[in-house]
């Protein structure tokens, strides 16, 4: 080719300066951190690191982990660290803060920010405690919060029993687990309470599954805020 068709195909070609080095979205190119902020510990919540027991058998690969132990005027929790989270506490801001051994290997970035989401949601349960409110929507639908139940046997000396009345041709009895408190304040009202996040959101989703609200009159069991999108009526 000569060189006067390579410097008119060079003239041509020209790229369009919008699309060069243009980012495909307008988050920042780093994620953020989460595991590396700081816990604010309340001055009535102590916290103490439990180191593993040393064994005297013989040499394997797992390591036993060290434990966060919580404890606060509403109970007590535990929180296990991975073996490359460490762990330290400031007496005079009572900040308690996380760290990893390499921030660039993927595995440590994701346990750091989980293990660091686990601290909070203990301290802030044994402290202040979570809550989950469910709203029974639909005629007839009501709550009670029984001593004892019929079809369902009990897991635990004095444990308590849900009863639903959401449509059924009979109730719906669920036990309530260990260190959540069931009360109704409303026919139409469940309040959940507890120290464990987890296990009082699950009991909720186990509570919402025989009712799930659906789209088109909107009745159903719904969790705090939730709320759902009507749809138009199917007309023949």
């Amino acid at each position: 080719m000569c060189e006067a068709s390579i410097s008119k195909a060079t003239k041509t070609f020209q790229p369009n300066p919008r699309s060069t080095n243009r980012p495909f979205t307008t988050s920042p190119p780093h994620a953020s951190r989460v595991g590396a902020a700081s816990i604010t510990v309340p001055p009535e919540v102590n916290l103490r690191l439990l180191e593993p027991p040393k064994r005297r058998g013989p040499i394997t690969r797992i390591v036993p982990p060290k434990v966060i132990e919580i404890q606060g005027p509403l109970g007590k929790a535990a929180v296990q660290l991975p073996p490359f989270v460490s762990y330290a506490l400031n007496d005079a801001t009572r900040k308690a803060t996380l760290s990893v051994l390499d921030r660039k290997a993927r595995d440590q970035r994701e346990m750091w920010g989980t293990t660091r989401s686990y601290l909070a949601n203990h301290i802030l349960g044994v402290s202040e405690g979570h809550t989950a409110i469910l709203r029974l929507v639909g005629v007839g639908y009501r709550a009670t919060v029984e001593p004892a139940a019929i079809t369902v046997k009990p897991e635990y000396p004095g444990q308590q029993f849900v009863s639903l009345k959401v449509g059924y041709s009979h109730p719906i009895e669920l036990g309530v687990p260990m260190g959540v408190k069931a009360s109704t304040p409303l026919p139409t009202r469940i309040l959940l309470e507890g120290i464990d996040k987890e296990v009082v959101n699950s009991f909720a989703a186990s509570i919402k599954r025989w009712r799930k609200p659906e789209p088109y009159k909107g009745k159903g069991i719904f969790v705090n805020e939730e709320t759902i999108k009507l749809k138009a009526k199917k007309i023949k």
